[in-house]
């Protein structure tokens, strides 16, 4: 009774008293604020990439200037082909972060409607789902991913449909138990005594109540994402040359690891520090967004 009581003493703020609430809630995670940072700076990088430094110097090919080390003219050096690696590291970081936001975003979009659905309407559609999910879970991810890419072409767009169909059976869990927790409440039997429509509790009552865990789950997911794009762009079923990403460029630095390091600590360094950030900043929005945590 306790905790029904929290929810809908948030529900009664406003917009803006919620989220500065949420705001100083998240504030006092240093670890999350700097994860915050970090990712706007990735953020604002990959947006103004093209004010940096120009596209073309991430894929102009120069023999007079491979395997340069790092300089005040080439700042993280240069590759086997002579492209400038910093050039590539930013223009870089489009597609690795759009590639984690897009998967994520789909996953959510379709995963979260037949979760919303299953938790709501039980019974054998529910049952069905269920049961599809745990066969999909059952095969490894990387490997149905591979599968995908490879039936249908190595490119960006096939490698966000492989890495959306692997990670929708999980949302649909995580949206199904958040969804079932919450369609017990007392203010939900009031909507429906009241002839509210099935549509109408689903997304007006239910889904805005559920979307604190749903958002600390994509946070968290976009990292997952962001590496396993990275994993398949690194075995050469993801992003194709000569568009950068950073899997990719750890393939093409593999065999240069002990005579130009630089060319794999860069690109390993960008994935690793986004993924921590991603993580980080899911960490403060569960603290922030949970209702439990309120006092």
């Amino acid at each position: 009774m306790k905790e029904i009581e929290k929810t809908e003493y948030i529900k009664s703020k406003s917009k803006g008293e919620r989220f500065f609430e949420n705001w100083s809630l998240y504030k006092k995670n240093k670890a999350a604020v700097l994860g915050l940072i970090i990712l706007m700076i990735f953020v604002l990088v990959a947006v103004f990439a093209d004010w940096i430094i120009p596209y073309d110097a991430a894929i102009d090919q120069s023999s007079a200037e491979r395997l340069q080390n790092p300089s005040s003219q080439h700042f993280f050096g240069t590759d086997r082909l002579g492209r400038d690696v910093f050039a590539r590291i930013v223009h870089g970081s489009r597609r690795s972060l759009s590639l984690g936001v897009l998967t994520t975003f789909f996953s959510v979009l379709i995963g979260g409607f037949i979760g919303i659905c299953c938790g709501y309407f039980g019974g054998k559609f529910d049952t069905i789902v269920m049961r599809l999910c745990d066969v999909a879970v059952s095969i490894p991810p990387l490997l149905f991913a591979l599968a995908v890419v490879a039936a249908l072409g190595a490119n960006m767009t096939n490698l966000i449909i492989a890495i959306t169909a692997i990670s929708i059976p999980g949302y649909i869990r995580v949206v199904r138990s958040v969804i079932l927790s919450i369609v017990e409440q007392e203010y939900i039997y009031a909507a429906r005594m009241c002839g509210s429509r099935n549509g109408v509790i689903m997304f007006r009552h239910i889904l805005p109540n559920a979307m604190g865990p749903i958002l600390v789950q994509a946070s968290m997911n976009v990292a997952s994402m962001m590496l396993a794009a990275a994993g398949l762009s690194f075995i050469g079923m993801g992003v194709q040359a000569p568009t950068p990403e950073w899997g990719a460029m750890l393939n093409d630095a593999k065999d240069y690891m002990f005579k130009q390091p630089y060319l794999l600590i860069f690109p390993g360094s960008a994935i690793a520090l986004s993924a921590l950030s991603l993580n980080l900043v899911g960490d403060g929005l569960r603290d922030a967004l949970d209702p439990r945590l309120r006092t």
